[in-house]
């Protein structure tokens, strides 16, 4: 590859980067270190060109000619490139498509003898999966403008690469569950104790923060599986984690043992989630509902009031709201839910539904300190 780019600059008399498709350089070919960081940053005067083969894109091609180029050879130069990406690519890809059907049965419990797994383990490169293993997942969520085309491919190889950092043998494979225009990686620590893991994780999120802009990051971190029959325990645990992450916004990464009451409802996300919705459809959803239609803080609201021990000066100190702000919003979250935060039983079920909407990963949508459109329609009770 080096060599193939190398003449294509010569022959196009420019400066020349190749990526692959998730946006890393698989080689470079530039008159100096600020020309190389000025090809990778996309400044003027820097062509990109999409590299296709039998339309399937395989990457990028970013060019700094010192004149015109002449766009017949540009078209040649681009398809020859495109050709000898998809050629050394073709193995890895190969490898990661392997790595992700693995995952997916083992997660799934499709595989569900320890020599089986084992065996199908080695087939792919996971020879230490008999020493045990960590997960970990990763949620990405983009913030403001759309993200570029291909950004889940660059999640996947940035928390690849930031992983095998601490655990050489580590697989990233991206989940196919819907996360409301956001990604979610899962990645394998086969081998992995529980420093190595703690390491990974911090890797992961530094290097996300570091080459993804505009977008958050929440990593959960299993403990560590020392059977690889425990693999899709380990992976609801980090799942757990990442989904309490979320709501987080002191800890970006977080183990499950640091998940606190929330790991007593594990078994309930991953045994009968249909019951955990129910509950958060009774309890807490009405005020998510109310919050995303008149852009209100009552899920907010009940959060720092529960923190504070239900004082309501210090739920307004907490909130930099006033004392009677704070209560007119309680008495909505009671019209709303039926709950009254004035009793021990409405704190406790608010308290659970928080839980449960953590767990299962919902979202919130967080307003402005006053209550526009307080005084319009409602969102009925359920």
């Amino acid at each position: 590859m080096p060599t193939v780019v190398r003449a294509a600059a010569r022959a196009l008399d420019a400066s020349v980067v190749v990526l692959d498709r998730g946006g890393q350089a698989l080689a470079v070919a530039a008159r100096s270190p600020a020309d190389e960081r000025s090809l990778l940053g996309e400044s003027d005067g820097v062509t990109s060109i999409e590299l296709r083969v039998a339309d399937v894109e395989v990457g990028r091609l970013r060019v700094r000619a010192r004149g015109t180029p002449n766009a017949g050879l540009l078209r040649l130069v681009s398809t020859l490139i495109a050709s000898e990406v998809e050629r050394v690519r073709a193995p890895e890809l190969a490898s990661e498509e392997a790595a992700a059907v693995f995952v997916a049965a083992v997660l799934a419990r499709e595989i569900t003898g320890r020599e089986e797994v084992l065996a199908a383990a080695r087939e792919v490169g996971l020879r230490d999966l008999e020493r045990g293993a960590s997960v970990l997942i990763a949620h990405a969520h983009p913030q403001g403008s759309p993200a570029q085309e291909g950004w889940r491919a660059r999640l996947r190889a940035i928390a690849a690469r930031a992983a095998r950092a601490a655990v050489p043998s580590a697989v990233a494979v991206l989940s196919d569950r819907d996360l409301d225009a956001g990604a979610e990686v899962i990645v394998l620590l086969a081998g992995a104790d529980e420093a190595a893991a703690r390491r990974a994780a911090e890797g992961v999120l530094r290097d996300l923060e570091a080459g993804m802009g505009g977008f958050v990051f929440a990593i959960g971190r299993s403990r560590p599986a020392a059977d690889a029959l425990e693999l899709a325990r380990a992976a609801d645990e980090a799942l757990l984690a990442a989904n309490v992450a979320e709501g987080d916004q002191e800890h970006r990464v977080l183990a499950f043992e640091e998940t606190g009451a929330y790991r007593l409802l594990l078994s309930a996300m991953s045994e009968n989630p249909q019951e955990l919705q129910r509950f958060y459809a009774e309890t807490v959803e009405p005020l998510v509902a109310y919050d995303e239609q008149y852009a209100t803080d009552l899920v907010a609201t009940v959060e720092a009031f529960l923190e504070a021990d239900g004082n309501v000066a210090g739920t307004a100190q907490r909130l930099f709201t006033h004392r009677h702000t704070i209560r007119y919003r309680l008495e909505r979250v009671r019209e709303l839910c039926g709950l009254d935060v004035g009793s021990s039983d409405g704190r406790e079920k608010l308290s659970l539904g928080l839980k449960a909407m953590r767990v299962l990963g919902m979202g919130t949508s967080s307003g402005p300190a006053t209550e526009p459109g307080h005084a319009g329609g409602r969102v009925p009770r359920r």
